[in-house]
């Protein structure tokens, strides 16, 4: 009757198809957690390949859960970086990064030596993509260092599209 998912979550083997975003609010509890980084890129249309996991910002430790519907990474940034998201599509169901906050983030883990954030072979700002305002996004990141080495991977990034 019931199917476990993760420690803890178990879902009915009835319900209708259940997507991995549903997961984000029960794995987390009190922690609050948004979509970000690449997923949050693939979902506002910025990307078009579709990430194998669903990254995360969190100001709790960074980590990994592999559940039965999906894997969720977790990145831990500045509590004085938590900002920038809201509720995906009005639905309440998640919170997710605007466009421009979500390559901020990931510009910000570039930083943090996860260079695979600082790649972006397909960007497509085309889209409703405020530049300037994902240039005062990177101006907030708290760390003099890596808002310097951020500010000049966007200025890069906008170069060349």
């Amino acid at each position: 009757m019931v199917k476990k998912v993760y420690r803890g979550i178990w879902v009915e083997k009835t319900a209708s198809a259940l997507g991995p975003l549903a997961l984000i609010p029960h794995l987390f509890g009190a922690n609050r957690v948004y979509v970000s980084f690449l997923t949050a890129l693939h979902m506002h249309g910025i990307i078009e390949q579709i990430p194998r996991s669903i990254t995360l910002a969190s100001t709790a430790h960074s980590k990994n859960i592999k559940t039965a519907l999906g894997t969720f990474i977790v990145h831990r940034i500045s509590p004085e970086y938590f900002f920038g998201f809201g509720w995906y599509k009005g639905t309440e169901k998640f919170l997710i990064a605007e466009p421009e906050k979500a390559l901020a983030d990931s510009l910000y883990l570039f930083t943090r030596k996860k260079k695979q954030y600082g790649y972006f072979p397909e960007l497509n700002l085309a889209r409703p993509f405020d530049k300037a305002k994902a240039k005062a996004y990177v101006a907030r990141i708290p760390d003099k260092n890596a808002r310097t080495c951020a500010l000049e991977k966007l200025q890069e990034i906008l170069k060349s599209i």
